[in-house]
């Protein structure tokens, strides 16, 4: 039966994600696979269920091996350098949703500061008794979402000549989704819904736009004729010292546009005397976890992020996920890749955050 890997709660009122993928069982009835709780990527976590007699999910034109020859195309895709993206994932910087089709908006806190601690002989004098703030906030949850199709005698040719699914659409939909994210952290992209505040604060932001991010300026481009390593290196240790005034200790990644990667790559002393690419010294720095260029950053961008739940997450309802749509005249079966994951740029009451973003 077809898999969901991240899929919605069962029951509640809650959407099951596989009655949107309906497939034909070898005995011509259709069926889907209902997620009964557990490990989502196990077989035994799903329930095979007939549901041939409802006439609102009888719209299967896909087998159940289909299905998974386009679970397969997706996965495909996400094995590719995802960027930023990626690097949220691998530090473990994801917050789950229960029931993503049902949350458009995520009610999230921040903390001032408060409760000092306090030097006594006895241990019993009363300290200061002080309360934490708690500022409420609320992040929009859009579904990202590309539609495609699959021709009805094009799929019957390729069965009848024992073709594997054509899986192209299907991969190209997930590489625009996968963009959409890489443009949602690094391009200056937001998205605004619902509750409103003061401090504007309650959209999706990106790293360039984030109010709160911290600022330094770019004295001279990395790729203009007179950068020097020594001077890149005084830059990357300006923006460490504003993430550290922040309050904010790293580990950091470092983020440079693509015309600055032959730029890395050259010698740290013209002279020869050091041995080291520039992108080498760079690395040498105490808390700089890598280096990682960005096609979706505009020249003259550079982002140093720290990697820490308090700077940045990924707000996760649904990873990349085929849905069967709609069926037209028998012929034209259209299907989505969807997806429900954003991320959270996120400060502290006091305007203190992570991210350091150099430009002129």
């Amino acid at each position: 039966m077809p898999e969901v890997k991240i899929a919605l709660a069962n029951g509640s009122g809650s959407l099951n994600i596989g009655r949107k993928r309906p497939y034909l069982g070898d005995d011509g009835r259709i069926y889907v696979a209902t997620y009964n709780g557990g490990d989502p990527t196990k077989h035994s976590s799903y329930k095979e269920i007939c549901i041939n007699a409802n006439p609102i999910d009888t719209n299967a034109t896909l087998r159940r091996d289909e299905w998974r020859q386009l679970d397969a195309a997706l996965e495909d895709v996400t094995r590719q350098r995802l960027g930023g993206w990626q690097d949220l994932i691998d530090n473990n910087l994801v917050f789950n949703l229960g029931n993503a089709m049902g949350t458009t908006q995520l009610e999230w806190h921040d903390v001032g500061e408060a409760l000092t601690a306090e030097l006594t002989m006895d241990g019993i004098t009363r300290g200061k008794n002080d309360q934490l703030e708690f500022q409420t906030n609320y992040l929009p949850i859009p579904i990202l979402h590309v539609d495609y199709e699959i021709n009805t005698r094009h799929l019957e040719a390729s069965r009848k000549l024992g073709n594997p699914l054509d899986t192209t659409l299907a991969e190209r939909a997930a590489r625009a989704i996968l963009n959409k994210q890489e443009d949602m952290l690094f391009t200056d992209t937001d998205y605004a819904f619902g509750t409103k505040d003061d401090r504007n604060r309650n959209k999706i932001y990106s790293y360039l736009n984030f109010p709160d991010r911290n600022t330094v300026n770019l004295s001279i481009p990395w790729d203009h004729s007179g950068a020097t390593g020594a001077g890149i290196l005084q830059d990357v240790l300006d923006m460490i010292a504003s993430a550290v005034a922040a309050y904010h200790y790293g580990p950091y990644m470092l983020y440079i546009p693509t015309a600055y990667q032959r730029v890395l790559d050259d010698d740290y002393d013209v002279a020869g005397a050091s041995l080291l690419t520039v992108r080498e010294r760079l690395l040498k720095l105490s808390g700089v976890k890598g280096i990682k260029v960005v096609d979706h950053l505009t020249t003259d961008n550079v982002l140093l992020v720290e990697m820490n739940t308090q700077t940045v997450r990924i707000v996760n309802g649904m990873g990349l996920t085929n849905l069967a749509d709609k069926e037209e005249f028998g012929m034209v079966s259209k299907y989505k890749v969807m997806a429900i994951q954003v991320p959270q740029i996120r400060s502290d009451q006091n305007g203190k955050c992570g991210v350091v973003h150099m430009t002129h």
